[in-house]
């Protein structure tokens, strides 16, 4: 993985680093070995992405960890509320710890309308992801923490050997592209338009002026929705479910900037919140896919990642990555040497 850089210029070309998002509605061996595939095919990072309804991230990326080498790992992301912060930060060292040393903290406020599934009302997000990884850098240092703020942990320590794990914050509204830039070590952020990522890179830009001096490099990376395929109307369809999902969260600025209908989304996102799923990925329109996800045959998924890297230092590959994962995988990997290449 490269290291980043602490200012807004992105470190595009074959520096760029390369991601995955492997979602674990499939079985753990099975996600095991697709990081394995993603390893072999020059990924220098995977994430198991962490929802309610599909299986445990840390127990998969434990698998990860088993059926790879150097690979980086970890959550993309998790939030820190359907599991205490002190929880998230153990578990992220135990995957630092089987791994010998690859992982990465992915954490993010959460999808709002699948916590609202749970009855969970996500308050005071940015705080509370900043409190998260505060805490959690803490912990893997090996201090004793008390903290009251958005959660609470009294005498919270860790059983562990002191880690140092980078801290990528899930990011797609202004205030908390801002924050990740000032504090954390790096940032996934949700988008895969170049429109999204070009006003990101802004944002980013005003958190790096007020970063640290010792706060080491930060890298920017487009967590972008993909769906590549040998049939563009079949890499487009399979982009239905996961666009369906950021439709849901999107604020009005980026509906606005795409210019999808509010209506429209909001159809979506009241389906998204009764749990009609397939009537949510129904509603998907093709204006809704070409905002929001990288969908097509590998020469237009290269053409797409090349316009991307134009903001982001690198692409984490996101879901559904297509009809076929093997297959998609290896388009993914061919278009970003295509996108990357001097």
């Amino acid at each position: 993985m490269s290291e980043g850089k602490t200012d807004s210029e992105p470190d595009s070309g074959a520096n760029a680093t390369w991601g995955i998002e492997l979602t674990p509605e499939h079985p753990p061996d099975r996600i095991a070995d697709l990081a394995a595939l993603a390893e072999d095919e020059g990924f220098d990072l995977a994430l198991s992405s962490s929802h309610y309804f599909n299986r445990d991230p840390f127990v998969v990326l434990s698998r990860m960890a088993a059926a790879t080498d150097e690979i980086r790992l970890g959550p993309g992301v998790v939030n820190p509320y359907e599991s205490h912060p002190v929880k998230l930060a153990a578990q992220t060292a135990t995957i630092d710890e089987v791994s010998d040393g690859r992982a990465v903290f992915g954490v993010g406020a959460g999808d709002r309308s699948a916590l609202a599934n749970l009855g969970v009302d996500r308050d005071r997000p940015l705080r509370r992801v900043l409190e998260t990884f505060d805490v959690a850098r803490d912990l893997w240092a090996g201090e004793t923490v008390t903290h009251e703020g958005t959660f609470t942990a009294r005498d919270a320590s860790l059983n562990l050997d002191e880690r140092e794990i980078p801290v990528y914050v899930g990011a797609q509204g202004p205030h908390m592209l801002r924050m990740s830039a000032k504090h954390a070590d790096g940032v996934l952020i949700n988008a895969a338009h170049p429109k999204d990522l070009e006003w990101a890179a802004g944002e980013l830009e005003q958190g790096l002026a007020e970063r640290p001096d010792d706060a080491g490099a930060f890298e920017s990376l487009a967590f972008a929705s993909v769906s590549v395929a040998g049939n563009e109307d079949d890499a487009r369809e399979a982009a239905r479910p996961p666009v369906a999902f950021i439709v849901g969260g999107a604020a009005d600025p980026v509906l606005e900037r795409h210019d999808i209908d509010r209506d429209a989304a909001s159809a979506v996102s009241e389906a998204l919140e009764q749990g009609d799923l397939g009537e949510a990925f129904g509603r998907v329109t093709p204006a809704m896919i070409d905002a929001f996800c990288i969908a097509g045959t590998t020469e237009t998924v290269a053409e797409r990642f090349e316009a991307a890297v134009e903001y982001v230092d690198g692409i984490v590959v996101g879901s559904p990555l297509g009809p076929d994962l093997e297959d998609a995988i290896e388009r993914a990997s061919d278009a970003l040497a295509r996108a990357t290449a001097d």
